[in-house]
């Protein structure tokens, strides 16, 4: 289950506590005082069989002793006494039960798997067990054993630790910030941090989503739900054990580097959260990232009253590569009519320790108008000569001037040094998001940076289209099949080469020999070629070659070649005296010169599967520990990012006299990795190690892939399905090839729509449409294949003849459908085709419903609705039908017309 029944469980009319008591210091007392002290206007139904009355409330000894319906059941008994609740919870149809017992048993036979096993059974959603409690401030709701109330606000907080959630409902409200909802999740049995993220991204209440996290056990679920929620409004994440000793140790390089922490940061990064080391870099974060319109660019004003502390500030948002805005001759001319000569004529603008609240208001507001300028950091540093009261309503007064002039909205974030609460109210009265210190203020900017460039990367538009690998991906299973029954873990570099050329990722050419003199004799032939030779050891039972002595380099004759392998043998039977395989591989020394060491590889994540890595390499890649991380699948822009998150890829560019590495061809290697993972789950490690790049290409010296038995693929992000391309045929006898649609069809999807009369696309999207923008356009081709799917079909020219869709709940149940065929192949039997694949694809995912809302005006629609076996639904509005079809029905119907 996902989010459903959560709506029961946030906003409920009725919550029943068991286990309820007037004991002092009771966990039973607590909840019940906090659920009347706070105002809860719903029904409370204390429960406990020894009492009468608690808390002035009537009590009943059980749950289905209570009349009416109760929504939430609040369950604070001791452990042994938790499963008999549940069952009583179930029996009288509660809608979700918030456990806060801590100690209920786990593993198999315990009291968590006969809890759960009845919360199934039931539909009944469960919070807990070892849970600090659920607080909805906006329905009055403290179902916690908090110290106090949470404020009300606009901040959803999920959390994985009681303690954290219960510090930051103090520190929330110490800080005049409020939430929608606070979470504290304890075992999770059932509801998880991804249902909670799915409700909060459905929220209206809710502007930003606040998680700490200490584990995600379902990664897959976790990154669909963080992906969605992300689109929609700002997540900010704080994981606790980010030092934690908790990495897999692994064979090869590749391994030893993914360590646990830095794949959440991977994942985090590609579900488009933003994520924060402590709790009031969380605050400070939610705070400027909830207000939607601060979405420009990074060009950054700092103004101050102080020199040193705008020195300061600046040397701070350097140090995080920002950008200070280069103010243009016209802004320079409006500072200098407005301050004293003595200004500091640059940015930041120093307006002299001596400044008032009007030069305060001027500055700002001809910073606000400078159309260089994204951002305004003000900074005022105390003096006995301006009031900082005063000089705060002046910025105040001048950020509410520029609106009331329909200005661009820029971000204004304030830090008034040494201020006590009275200033903090005048900006937070004001929206403005205020700072103890100019380095929190700083911050707070960076904060909005990163999360910009998050969002462009959630809807970047990829330049190439995925690769068709299913060809080779048949010979090259077999090879690992083969592999795997003579229970090797590690293919030999012959079969490595062979799929990495199945994946075109170049290597260096290899010949293999089983005795020194073999070896010799492979040398004279590679070197009519070459000026040299490398040598390595060739056996199943060594990973890391040299480690053991097994590689020599720049043999220029067959007789050094056979010299080097007899001593290398002797050197390896030493070291490795279990090897019993050892044989030589022979390649051409690669002389690039100009060639940048790079690695890159696959690892595999006990949480979130493969995972692709990148760096700088060689024999000292553990020390240099210069790499990044990244979740296959990857396009062109995702492996483009993970490039440049490493210091190694600045080097990619020219400098001096080398020329620039072909930075297209490491992209694609890059994205091949994750074509490997998504098509061979047998392949748990790859190590390319080193990768040289320079301006002709890329290509891969040494490499080592690890193997083991699986079937099934266990990426958390499901990959393009290519497989689902077919070829329709319409009822008017055309042919079209349809495929999933994908993110490079943006400019494919702005020319089908453009070629679409006005009142069709009306028909579409229920209103018209009068621009074809970037931001409309990706949000049409980005999907999340877990949750998604659309496809296209092509006309024989390659231009798209029309798109259906599918959108699926968060429950992965039902699924809303939509439309669109151009509008000069209309009643050809492009729709009717584009349906009968959407429904199929329906079919093979387990949804159970496909509904869809049509305009009455449609009336063409409505028609195809009713003959592809949709029912209108009662209800709905006055120009638009609500079709709904049930697939197992429609199944059964169509099996029993058939059999007739």
């Amino acid at each position: 289950m996902s989010s459903f029944g959560l709506d029961r469980l946030f906003q409920p009319t009725s919550v029943a506590v068991v286990g309820a008591s007037d004991r002092a210091g009771s966990l039973g007392r607590s909840v019940m005082a906090n659920l009347v002290g706070g105002g809860f206007a719903g029904r409370i139904a204390p429960v406990n069989p020894r009492r009468a009355t608690v808390g002035g409330l009537k009590a009943c000894s059980s749950l289905r002793d209570l009349a009416g319906p109760i929504d939430l059941a609040v369950v604070c008994t001791p452990p042994t006494a938790v499963p008999s609740v549940i069952e009583d919870a179930a029996a009288i149809h509660a809608g979700a039960a918030l456990i806060l017992t801590a100690g209920v048993s786990r593993g198999s036979g315990s009291q968590s798997e006969v809890i759960l096993d009845i919360a199934r059974h039931h539909g009944l959603r469960l919070i807990g067990p070892n849970s600090f409690g659920l607080l909805a401030p906006h329905a009055a709701l403290n179902a916690s054993f908090a110290a106090g109330p949470a404020a009300k606000g606009d901040l959803a907080l999920i959390s994985q630790s009681g303690a954290v959630a219960a510090a930051l409902v103090g520190w929330g409200s110490r800080r005049a910030l409020g939430f929608s909802a606070v979470v504290s999740l304890g075992d999770a049995l059932d509801v998880d941090v991804a249902d909670c993220l799915d409700h909060f991204a459905g929220d209206r209440r809710s502007r930003a989503i606040l998680l700490y996290v200490e584990a995600i056990t379902d990664a897959k679920k976790f990154m669909s739900a963080a992906r969605a929620a992300a689109r929609v409004k700002p997540v900010v994440v704080v994981k606790g054990g980010r030092h934690a000793a908790g990495a897999r140790a692994a064979a090869t390089h590749t391994g030893a580097l993914a360590g646990a922490d830095e794949v959440y940061e991977a994942a985090f990064r590609r579900a488009g959260l933003l994520r924060v080391l402590d709790l009031d870099q969380l605050f400070a974060a939610a705070e400027v990232l909830g207000r939607r319109q601060w979405d420009r660019g990074d060009r950054l004003a700092i103004l101050t009253n102080g020199g040193g502390v705008g020195v300061l500030a600046v040397d701070r948002h350097l140090d995080m590569g920002g950008k200070l805005a280069a103010l243009s001759t016209e802004t320079l001319a409006s500072l200098d009519k407005a301050l004293p000569a003595t200004w500091s004529r640059a940015n930041p603008v120093d307006i002299i320790g001596d400044a008032d609240a009007q030069r305060f208001s001027s500055a700002i507001e001809i910073l606000l108008a400078a159309h260089e300028v994204d951002a305004i950091v003000a900074l005022e540093a105390p003096t006995a000569l301006a009031a900082a009261e005063t000089t705060a309503k002046s910025v105040v007064a001048a950020v509410e001037a520029s609106k009331s002039r329909a200005m661009p909205v820029k971000p204004v974030l304030a830090s008034w040094l040494g201020a006590g609460p009275d200033i903090q109210k005048i900006f937070a009265e004001a929206k403005i998001p205020h700072f103890e210190t100019e380095s929190d203020a700083i911050a707070a900017f960076d904060y909005l940076t990163r999360h910009r460039r998050a969002q462009a990367a959630l809807h970047a538009t990829p330049t190439a289209a995925p690769f068709d690998q299913r060809p080779y991906v048949e010979a090259i299973q077999r090879m690992i099949r083969s592999a795997l029954a003579e229970g090797r873990a590690w293919l030999d570099p012959v079969e490595a080469a062979s799929l990495l050329k199945a994946f075109r990722i170049p290597m260096v050419e290899s010949v293999e020999a089983s005795t020194a003199g073999e070896a010799a004799v492979a040398a004279r032939q590679l070197l009519l070629n070459a000026e040299a030779v490398a040598l390595k050891i060739r056996s199943r039972l060594i990973v890391h070659k040299s480690d053991v002595g097994g590689v020599c380099l720049d043999l220029k004759t067959p007789a050094q070649v056979e010299l080097a392998a007899t001593d290398m043998l002797a050197r390896v039977r030493l070291a490795c005296p279990e090897v019993n395989d050892a044989g030589f591989l022979l390649q051409p020394m690669v002389r690039r010169g100009e060639a940048r060491e790079l690695i890159a590889g696959l690892s595999d994540d006990p949480t979130f599967g493969p995972v692709i890595l990148f760096g700088r390499g060689g024999v000292g890649v553990e020390v240099y520990r210069d790499t990044a991380l990244g979740l296959p699948p990857l396009d062109q822009p995702l492996a483009a990012d993970l490039i440049d998150q490493t210091e190694v890829g600045r080097t990619l560019a020219a400098y001096r006299d080398v020329p620039a590495a072909d930075r297209k061809a490491v992209e694609s290697v890059l994205v091949a990795l994750g074509e490997i993972a998504s098509a061979l789950p047998e392949v748990r490690s790859i190590d390319l190690n080193p990768l040289l790049a320079d301006a002709g290409g890329v290509l891969a010296v040494d490499a080592r892939i690890a193997i083991a038995g699986s079937d099934a693929s266990r990426m958390v992000i499901r990959p393009y399905p290519l497989h689902w391309t077919r070829t329709l045929k319409t009822l008017a006898g055309d042919s079209y090839v349809a495929r999933p649609l994908r993110a490079e069809d943006e400019v494919l999807i702005g020319r089908l729509l453009a070629a679409v009369e006005p009142d069709d696309l009306r028909m579409r999207f229920f209103a018209p449409v009068r621009h074809l923008e970037h931001g409309f356009l990706t949000r049409l081709v980005h999907l999340d294949y877990a949750r998604a799917i659309a496809f296209v079909a092509l006309a024989a020219d390659g231009e798209a003849a029309g798109v259906v869709r599918l959108h699926c709940d968060a429950d992965h149940k039902a699924g809303e459908f939509a439309i669109l065929v151009r509008s000069d192949l209309k009643g050809r039997g492009v729709g009717w085709a584009l349906m009968q694949l959407m429904l199929e694809w329906a079919r093979s995912e387990n949804i159970a419903t496909v509904w869809g809302d049509v305009l009455k005006a449609n009336v063409e629609m409505s028609a195809m609705c009713r003959e592809l076996g949709f029912v209108a639904i009662a209800g709905g509005d006055d120009e638009a039908t609500t079709f709904s079809v049930d697939i197992r029905a429609l199944d059964m119907a169509s099996a029993a017309e058939a059999a007739a």
